[in-house]
């Protein structure tokens, strides 16, 4: 490609977001406001020699692709609603709460995550069975009520996938991402004199570890607790968009609020329209 058809092929793609920036500013907004703070954030990790910041920085602006990567090269759209809600996820996830330690600041913070990510999820797996035939009308025809357990259990299914990778992370790599919770009460059978599999209650008053008092009041759970509280939270996200799902379905897909978080499977009307202009917008030679 030559460099003025290189020009031509770059001012082609910028009209094609000024065009869709007029079309939905609060989007376009969105993807230009957290793109120039994860750049900002970059350089300032740079300056810091924070290498790990840094590749954080780099994996959520590539992260940031996923919505682009998915209409031009898979043909599924996402409605905006959805694609800022993604953009802020990623966002608030690696920038927020692993660089600026939003995850140990605000106590709840990884909850409002693991609930947005249920929910989404839901959302994407209650689109999956439409991607996948690519026909809507087979689609909403399958009963309301299977197509919210799938949708419940797409969305499950990758949040104990991901507790699996935070477990593995902390244990081949030594990280901390399942957060410990300090616990005054063991109950365990380990503790029963006879050997029965009857709990024994035990409070913890006081530890010695490595023949250092233990001032922390309690013992360390190793992460038990913030997984399942995580899956908990899931289980919320889950449960509220696969029963928004239902009532979509079931009133024959006319609720807007659910459109706004179902990706969907251009038609090939669409793709053959998009194909025919981009070869007028982006056409140069070899």
């Amino acid at each position: 490609m030559t460099k003025p058809n290189k020009k031509k092929w770059l001012l082609g793609h910028l009209k094609d977001f000024w065009e869709e920036a007029r079309e939905n500013k609060i989007k376009a907004f969105v993807y230009i406001a957290l793109r120039i703070l994860v750049v900002i954030v970059l350089i300032a990790e740079i300056f810091n020699r924070n290498y790990n910041n840094v590749f954080l920085c780099v994996l959520t602006l590539i992260l940031f692709m996923i919505p682009n990567f998915l209409d031009k090269r898979m043909n599924i759209v996402l409605p905006g609603t959805l694609e800022i809600i993604v953009l802020l996820f990623i966002f608030g996830a690696e920038i927020l709460g692993e660089i600026n330690e939003y995850y140990l600041i605000f106590d709840r913070w990884d909850d409002m995550l693991h609930t947005i990510n249920g929910f989404l999820c839901a959302a994407i797996g209650f689109s999956m069975i439409d991607i996948l035939n690519r026909n809507e009308k087979v689609t909403f025809s399958l009963s309301p009520a299977f197509v919210a357990l799938v949708a419940f259990c797409f969305s499950m299914t990758v949040g104990v996938v991901w507790e699996f990778f935070e477990f593995g992370m902390d244990i081949f790599f030594q990280t901390d991402m399942q957060k410990d919770t300090i616990l005054p009460v063991i109950s365990s059978v380990l503790f029963n004199p006879d050997g029965k599999n009857v709990a024994v209650v035990m409070p913890i008053e006081s530890m010695v570890v490595n023949g250092v008092p233990w001032h922390y009041g309690g013992y360390i759970d190793i992460g038990l607790y913030d997984t399942m509280n995580d899956l908990l939270v899931n289980f919320i996200g889950a449960v509220s968009f696969s029963i928004i799902g239902y009532f979509y379905i079931k009133n024959r897909s006319k609720g807007k609020f659910a459109k706004r978080f179902i990706p969907r499977r251009k038609t090939e009307a669409e793709i053959l329209e998009e194909r025919e202009n981009n070869k007028k917008k982006h056409s140069y030679d070899l």
